[in-house]
């Protein structure tokens, strides 16, 4: 079974991502980790369930990797005109512990394993050719934690939990379909829309907040 793990807003500049998370949560997300074998920088949040949010974006300070960044990051232009069409949530990671099965079916979807780090790896991520998010981010990026799971000790708690995620889409029958295929436990609610546009519904301290 592949298992929602967090969801992903995807930033210009992770200052902005910060923002816009406090701006719609009416929380501030604490700084996480900066991920030096992908040239990447993160803001984590629990949302409840296992479940985190993940504010993740280029690190001008970064390496540039051997090969392409999660996300669709190597394409600031793109990253750019998403964010200011206001599709800042981008998208979702699902965790399977049988990556490879899964890229042997739908390779052309999610892309190609990436053991990461790549000197001495923990853990694989797919990641598609050229590093865009698979179908625009309707279908989840796809994570192998290889037996050890993110610790949620190290993700911040604020009482934050998630209660559904919506995916707007042109051909939500047919992503349903492939949601359906891949036996995904809770996948958001797909409606129609005109492109893939994501909005969360989370309950917070201060009441129940959308994020988009």
């Amino acid at each position: 079974m592949i298992k929602l793990d967090h969801i992903t807003v995807v930033p210009p500049t992770l200052t902005e991502g910060v923002r816009h998370v406090q701006d719609c949560l009416d929380i501030e997300v604490p700084f996480g980790t900066r991920h030096e074998y992908m040239g990447t920088h993160n803001h984590r949040l629990q949302l409840g369930d296992g479940i985190y949010l993940e504010i993740v974006a280029f690190d001008p300070d970064g390496i540039s990797p051997r090969h392409s960044r999660w996300f669709g990051l190597d394409d600031p232009k793109t990253v750019r005109s998403s964010w200011d069409a206001g599709r800042r949530l981008r998208g979702w990671v699902a965790s399977t512990n049988d990556l490879r099965s899964v890229l042997a079916k739908h390779g052309a979807i999610f892309g190609n394993e990436v053991p990461l780090p790549p000197e001495n790896p923990v853990f694989a991520f797919a990641i598609p050719e050229g590093g865009s998010l698979p179908l625009d981010g309707a279908a989840p990026s796809l994570i192998d934690h290889r037996g050890a799971p993110t610790s949620k000790a190290e993700i911040p708690d604020r009482g934050a939990v998630l209660r559904s995620m919506t995916l707007e889409h042109p051909e939500p029958e047919a992503i349903e379909r492939l949601y359906n295929e891949l036996e995904i436990d809770r996948p958001p609610r797909i409606v129609t829309g005109t492109e893939v546009r994501y909005r969360a519904e989370i309950e917070t301290p201060r009441g129940l907040k959308e994020l988009t």
